[in-house]
């Protein structure tokens, strides 16, 4: 058809935002689109990464990029075997983060990995349990290694005890060891990390085909709702708000909690309050480790924590604590989404034969298992995990200060791991000959080049994909968690111009809901929701669950039925539509919309005046 759009641009067809060029420079050179490998990437579909890195990210930050597809790749490749799908290939174009499925599509050679993935697959899935609990103290041992890694400064001299001991070896060089030491626990956590997720995602598809097959006319949100129900340590959190919530209420504090205040004044009016030293004691004791929870997904240095901010948390307490004030029941509808999904099962099940209930059974209830995992694993890494990681981060930073080698802690994050690594060589080395740091000038003049060009890259947004959309997409990961499917890629190629009125997504909670549109870029723009609003997001993240609590429903442009947006808007009863592609550049604050989470559609109903 003339005008059809069949792709995206190429990596090479798009120049450097204004005042970013150069910006390859920053990131090792297999991060980036290269000339020797234009064939390649050109024959590739590239979607955003906006889920983890909802911005350019810095030199240093990239390494993400690195351990997570390097771990995901390891495990769908190397060892589980994914029968239809290779790994995730990864680049950085404008600073931003770029991934591309590499399906198997030769019959032959599917049929061969399929052999191997359920020989594998098939242990960890009979032994689940057992599995699952040693993955969790693996987790976190490697965040307990993570916690006593240090960086003091270098003195004048090494202390007495390495002659006293005969150590033989200095103090300096743990600089360095413990530098590697942070690097290799990180990538250690993101191979944990997909030990078990693409499991989990593959046992919920498999579900998933067989209801689609045996039922042809039930609805990805009706298969969705089916293993709906399961408490899962995820929620945590937000039960910790909605607890302190509670006390507030009945210890009379919710004036001070809904103040206008900073969190430092609401702490010491609750401090001076009769009542407030309960409260605050039962704070501290949600602190550690429930609000080492980013207020994003954790994969940039710049994110806060509900420790770091807690504004945050005190916000969403305040939220809660206003609606119980006011008579409203603020539980999370657990028992009711478990007795429709109850109902929902009983009835598909009616409509098969004995043989085939005994399947979809089975099927189910390995769905179920895994699907803890697929929520729960963000906990113990992007939170749990990366909260150590960036306050050792942002230690190295100090420690670049402390030897005279830069002039802002943030100085550490415009430098690539590998840049860095030369770096602390560089300043042990010039410590321990008793001469001045040699790079010095060097590095100061990157840093101060790489500035503008980082803020340079996170003023443009990110395009949503770059070059050909494959005829089918295979893997699970990107089809679960990110939404990125075969019909949504050609939803999206039609749908770029910002013109739609109706946008089509995947169902993320299921029910109709209409209201005025408040669209947020980050958590930072949180206070400004109000009620009956439907957010409309990038995408959102677990630790934004007490908005959920007051709007009607949830629109994003990234997202799958198991991102983590679409199970907690299931898991909180809020219509919601994900992986719309253009939401937050079609609709405006102000429009008044209706969001359909059954079907997956959004539709422009008025434009604000």
């Amino acid at each position: 058809m003339s005008g059809e759009v069949s792709r995206f641009p190429f990596f090479h067809e798009t120049p450097a935002p204004e005042g970013a060029e150069g910006w390859e420079s920053m990131y090792p050179y297999y991060l980036l689109p290269r000339e020797e490998t234009r064939d390649w990437e050109d024959s590739r579909l590239w979607f955003a990464d906006t889920m983890h890195w909802s911005r350019g990210v810095h030199p240093f930050d990239s390494i993400g990029a690195e351990a997570v597809y390097l771990g995901a790749g390891q495990n769908s490749t190397r060892i589980f075997v994914l029968p239809t799908s290779l790994g995730l290939d990864v680049r950085v174009q404008n600073g931003y983060v770029y991934i591309a499925g590499i399906p198997v599509t030769d019959p032959a050679e599917i049929e061969r990995r399929a052999a191997l993935f359920q020989e594998r697959a098939g242990h960890y899935y009979a032994n689940w349990d057992e599995l699952y609990a040693r993955w969790k103290t693996k987790v976190t041992e490697a965040v307990a290694r993570m916690k006593t890694i240090s960086f003091p400064p270098l003195g004048e001299l090494d202390p007495p005890e390495v002659v006293t001991e005969a150590r033989g070896r200095s103090t300096s060089w743990d600089i360095i060891t413990n530098y590697h030491r942070l690097i290799d626990e990180f990538f250690l956590v993101w191979q944990y990390h997909f030990e078990f997720l693409n499991l989990g995602y593959g046992g919920y598809i498999v579900f998933f085909q067989f209801c689609r097959q045996a039922f042809p006319q039930i609805t990805e949100q009706e298969v969705a709702r089916l293993v709906a129900g399961i408490d899962v340590l995820a929620f945590r959190p937000d039960d910790e708000l909605r607890g302190l919530a509670r006390l507030a209420v009945d210890l009379g504090l919710v004036g001070l909690l809904a103040g206008p205040g900073t969190a430092d004044e609401t702490f010491a009016a609750l401090a001076g309050h009769e009542n407030g030293p309960e409260w605050l004691q039962a704070y501290e004791a949600a602190r550690d480790p429930w609000f080492d929870y980013f207020a994003e997904y954790g994969f940039t240095h710049d994110q806060d924590t509900w420790n770091s901010n807690p504004a945050i948390p005190l916000q969403g307490i305040a939220r809660y604590a206003v609606r119980i004030q006011a008579g409203e029941d603020i539980t999370r509808p657990v028992e009711r989404l478990a007795r429709e999904r109850d109902e929902i099962v009983a009835e598909y099940r009616d409509l098969l034969s004995p043989a085939e209930r005994t399947q979809f059974d089975e099927l189910l209830g390995l769905a179920r298992k895994v699907f803890p995992f697929i929520e729960e694993h963000n906990i113990y890494v992007e939170h749990w995990t990366h909260t150590v990681f960036w306050q050792k981060a942002w230690e190295l930073g100090d420690f670049l200060v402390s030897a005279g080698f830069a002039d802002a802690r943030d100085d550490v994050f415009y430098l690539n791991r590998f840049e860095l690594d030369q770096v602390l060589a560089d300043i042990v080395q010039s410590w321990a000959i008793g001469v001045e740091i040699r790079g010095r000038k060097k590095w100061a003049d990157v840093i101060a080049r790489r500035r503008p060009i980082v803020a340079a890259l996170q003023a443009r947004t990110a395009p949503p994909a770059y070059g050909i959309p494959p005829e089918e997409v295979t893997d699970p990961f990107a089809v679960m968690n990110y939404g990125v499917t075969t019909d949504r890629i050609k939803e999206w190629l039609g749908a770029s111009d910002g013109t739609a009125s109706t946008l089509t997504g995947i169902p993320g909670g299921p029910g109709v809901a209409e209201g005025p549109v408040r669209v947020l870029r980050t958590e930072k723009d949180l206070a400004l929701l109000r009620p009956g609003e439907i957010l409309v997001a990038p995408i959102t993240a677990p630790s934004w669950a007490a908005a959920f609590s007051s709007v009607s429903g949830v629109v994003t442009d990234i997202g799958g039925m198991m991102s983590h947006a679409a199970i907690v808007c299931r898991e909180y009863g809020v219509p919601a539509v994900v992986g719309t592609g253009f939401a937050t550049a079609n609709l405006k604050t102000g429009q008044r919309v209706r969001v359909d989470g059954d079907t997956g559609t959004v539709t422009v109903l008025e434009d604000p005046r």
